[in-house]
């Protein structure tokens, strides 16, 4: 499981726009994955909308975000459109990332609602785990400056 300073694990998975997001191609900019347990419910909705409502303070801070779940692309795509989310949402339904993040629950197939900094130079600059919903874009962009 992957540690603050440690470099981030790579992965490649699919966004809900269908394409293929890989971790190593967006060196040189920070990276925020925030993992969450399963589109349109409560707590992922509210944390979700805090990140879409500070927007521009996360353009400002030059950060590409990424909401990450198991649920499929097509979930994600209802979801994102239903709230106008302006960032990118992965799909993970084999939850590949799981174990190298260490944000799978046992006995669940959701994942822990857990937040992932990384640096322009790839490595884990910042974990947050069992974040706050309502607190959590506020909490990442403090970690960003």
């Amino acid at each position: 499981m992957v540690e603050e300073g440690q470099p981030a694990p790579d992965f490649e998975l699919e966004s809900d726009a269908g394409e293929t997001v890989k971790l190593s191609d967006l060196r040189g900019k920070p990276v925020v994955l925030y993992f969450y347990p399963k589109d349109d419910t409560p707590g992922c909705t509210r944390q979700a909308c805090g990140i879409r409502d500070a927007w521009g303070e996360f353009q400002r801070a030059g950060a590409e975000v990424f909401g990450i779940s198991a649920d499929t692309t097509a979930s994600h795509e209802k979801f994102k459109s239903k709230y106008s989310l302006p960032f990118a949402l992965l799909a993970d339904p084999e939850h590949k990332l799981g174990v190298p993040y260490g944000v799978g629950q046992e006995g669940k197939s959701s994942y822990e609602r857990s937040t992932f900094v990384i640096d322009a130079d790839g490595n884990v600059a910042k974990i947050m785990r069992r974040v706050n919903p309502d607190q959590h874009a506020d909490e990442v962009l403090a970690a960003l400056s």
